[in-house]
């Protein structure tokens, strides 16, 4: 009896595993969750009104006034300490500001949501140091990172529709990552693996991205690559990229703002702010 019920479990567990493992079935974690229509009516996609914060004492945010509008390719800049981090954290929603506005869209107060609620109306966040499944191949990267369960095993029982293997591959073709998309990520190159975490973000087809110091350790081939991937993203998303590398700011940005305490030091073209004695003074130097 007792080698009867051994071999019986042993084959509801082996039935158990089968079924987990068949990508035979659309999830409903794949499928986006309802949120709030953004309203661009007014071009703008981004709205931050008089935002300060303070941690210990300190200033982080000063009274700081910034509008990004739909399609927009925008690059901050500034000295460290400016608060170019702290911005970003308010406008994802991990930090809230002690006064101010944060909107996006027309419609949507950011200051109302949820980290992940912020996620899902369409703002998207790479951080310097790239974030990828080593022990996952590109493709299932992408596959991952558009569904809502994270768990690998979730990815092992999903099937993917052909409009997700569409858009799986339209992302590929974008971050120029499509020959490589069977090889474990834990193989590529630093630059190909903030390629793939931007393509990550984008597998979520968020309206906003912000993107903190792509080209950090980067050979100037990646970099070259990355100015024009950032560069083929603005109009059908709007883009912030935070970065140090003038020469690469200088390469994609049509508008740029510094930031210096907290608040808007100088904002226009690369040559505006660059002339600008402000801007010398405190960041770019003599």
């Amino acid at each position: 009896m007792k080698s009867q019920s051994k071999k019986d479990q042993s084959a509801k567990r082996k039935n158990n595993v089968q079924k987990f493992m068949q990508r035979d079935q659309v999830f409903d974690f794949l499928t986006p969750k309802a949120t709030p229509k953004l309203d661009l009516s007014h071009n703008v996609i981004l709205y931050l009104e008089d935002i300060s914060v303070s941690f210990d004492g300190f200033k982080a945010i000063n009274d700081l006034n910034l509008y990004i509008e739909a399609g927009e390719l925008r690059c901050i800049i500034g000295p460290n300490g400016a608060g170019k981090s702290t911005m970003m954290d308010i406008i994802t929603g991990k930090t809230r500001p002690d006064a101010g506005m944060a909107w996006f869209g027309q419609r949507i107060n950011l200051l109302e949501l949820s980290e992940a609620e912020i996620a899902e109306a369409g703002i998207g966040r790479k951080f310097q140091k790239p974030t990828v499944f080593e022990m996952l191949s590109v493709e299932q990267n992408l596959e991952l990172a558009m569904a809502q369960d994270k768990s690998v095993w979730a990815l092992l029982r999903t099937k993917i529709t052909s409009e997700q293997a569409d858009h799986i591959d339209e992302v590929l073709q974008s971050i120029g990552l499509i020959e490589l998309r069977n090889d474990m990520a834990g193989k590529l190159s630093h630059g190909q693996k903030q390629w793939l975490e931007i393509g990550m973000l984008l597998m979520q087809k968020p309206q906003l991205l912000l993107v903190d110091e792509p080209v950090a350790g980067m050979t100037h081939q990646e970099m070259d690559r990355t100015a024009e991937l950032l560069t083929s993203l603005a109009g059908k998303h709007s883009v912030v990229v935070v970065e140090h590398d003038m020469d690469f700011v200088r390469s994609i940005a049509k508008k740029v703002t510094v930031l210096h305490q907290g608040s808007v030091l100088s904002e226009g073209t690369m040559d505006h702010v660059q002339n600008d004695q402000r801007v010398i003074e405190v960041y770019l130097g003599e």
